[in-house]
C-alpha cells in the first residue's frame, strides 16, 4: 500500500518533535513570567512605576534588537496601524496598569489575580472567535470569578515594612489582564501574515518608543514650559540612575531580557506548534510561582480566603485549558 505523503513517518516524527518543543517553550515562558512580579517588586523599591517599566523595556529592546535586524519586513499601512495598536495595548497600557497595581498590592496577590488569565482567554474566544463552551466550562468561569473575589476581599498580611493588598491595586492588575487580552487577540491577527519573531520584536521596539515618549516626554518639554509660562509649576520627577543599586539593575536586566523579550519569543513560537487550548495551561505556572516567590522571598503571607480564591482560579484555568477536543496547530510562518 502506498504511503500517504501527508502522513509519512518522517513528517509525523517532525510533528511530534515540534509539538514537544512547543510545549517545552510554553512551559519555560510560563515559569519565567512567574518571576516577573518578584523582579519588578525589587526595582519598585528604588524608583517609580514609570521608570521601572521604561528600564525593563529598554533592556528588552536590547535583547530583541538582533531578532528585529535579522527579520526585516516591510509592513503595509494597515499592518503598521495594527502593530502600533498592539504595541500600545501590550506595553505602555498593560504594564503601567499592572505595575501601578503591584505598587498598591503584594506580589502574591498580583500573581494569583493573573491566574484568571487562561479563563479570560477562554471567555474571549467564546465571544469573539465563536468557540463554544459547555456548561461545565461556564461553571468553571463562574468559579474563577468567585475565586477572584475571594483573593481581592479575603485580605492578607505581610512582613513589616511591606505594602498590604488594596482593592485599588487588585483592580488595576485585573484591568491590565483585559488590555493583555486585546494585545493577544490583535497579535494573533498580525501573525496571520508575519512570523512570531517579527511580531514580537517589532511590538517590543514600538512599545518601548511609546514608553520613552510617555515617561521622558515631560522632562523634555519642561524647559519649554518654563520659558513660555515662567509662573507655571511643572517639575517632572528626576530620572533615577546614579543611586540605583546593583540589585535593582540586575532585577531590571533579568525582567527585561528573560521575563519580557525571551518569554514573548518562546510563547509566540510555542503556540504556533501546539494547540493554543493546551498551551494555555502553562500560563498557570505564572501565578503559582509568583505567589511562592512572594511568600518565600518577600515575607508575604496570604490569608486563608486568598489561598482558597487562588485555588479556584487555578482549578478553573486548568479545567478550561485541559478539556475539549484537540485541534490542529496553526500553520507555521517561517
Amino acid at each position: 500500500m502506498p504511503i500517504d505523503a501527508n502522513h509519512s513517518p518522517s513528517k509525523d516524527g517532525n510533528h511530534d518533535r515540534f509539538r514537544l518543543l512547543g510545549y517545552a517553550a510554553c512551559a519555560l515562558a510560563g515559569a519565567l513570567w512567574g518571576t516577573g512580579f518578584y523582579w519588578g517588586r525589587l526595582a519598585l523599591d528604588e524608583m517609580s512605576v514609570e521608570h521601572m517599566v521604561l528600564y525593563r523595556f529598554l533592556f528588552a529592546s536590547i535583547g530583541i534588537l538582533p531578532v528585529a535586524l535579522r527579520n526585516r519586513v516591510r509592513l503595509t499601512a494597515a499592518e503598521m496601524r495594527l502593530l502600533l495598536l498592539i504595541a500600545a495595548f501590550g506595553i505602555p497600557i498593560q504594564f503601567l496598569l499592572q505595575f501601578h497595581g503591584l505598587a498598591l498590592t503584594t506580589v502574591s496577590h498580583a500573581s494569583l489575580m493573573v491566574g484568571a488569565m487562561p479563563v479570560l482567554l477562554a471567555a474571549s474566544a467564546a465571544i469573539f472567535a465563536g468557540e463554544s463552551l459547555g456548561w461545565f466550562e461556564w461553571l468553571a468561569l463562574c468559579g474563577s470569578t468567585v475565586g477572584a473575589a475571594l483573593v481581592v476581599l479575603g485580605g492578607s498580611h505581610v512582613a513589616a515594612g511591606r505594602e498590604t493588598p488594596t482593592l485599588t491595586g487588585d483592580f488595576l492588575v485585573i484591568l491590565s489582564l483585559f488590555t493583555a487580552l486585546a494585545w493577544i487577540l490583535l497579535s494573533k491577527k498580525l501573525m496571520e501574515t508575519h512570523s512570531p519573531p517579527v511580531v514580537t520584536a517589532y511590538t517590543i521596539l514600538a512599545g518601548t518608543v511609546m514608553l520613552i515618549v510617555i515617561v521622558l516626554g515631560p522632562s523634555a518639554i519642561a524647559p519649554i514650559v518654563s520659558i513660555i509660562s515662567p509662573g507655571t509649576r511643572f517639575h517632572p520627577a528626576a530620572i533615577p540612575f546614579a543611586h540605583i543599586s546593583l540589585t535593582a539593575w540586575i532585577a531590571l536586566a533579568i525582567s527585561g531580557t528573560l521575563c519580557t523579550a525571551l518569554t514573548t519569543l518562546l510563547w509566540n513560537w510555542g503556540i504556533h506548534h501546539v494547540p493554543a487550548s493546551r498551551a494555555g495551561v502553562f500560563l498557570n505556572i505564572e501565578p503559582v510561582l509568583g505567589s511562592i516567590l512572594g511568600v518565600q522571598l518577600l515575607g508575604e503571607k496570604l490569608g486563608t480566603y486568598a489561598w482558597l480564591g487562588g485555588a479556584l482560579i487555578l482549578a478553573a484555568a486548568i479545567t478550561l485549558t485541559s478539556r475539549g477536543k484537540l485541534s490542529q496547530p496553526e500553520a507555521i510562518l517561517e
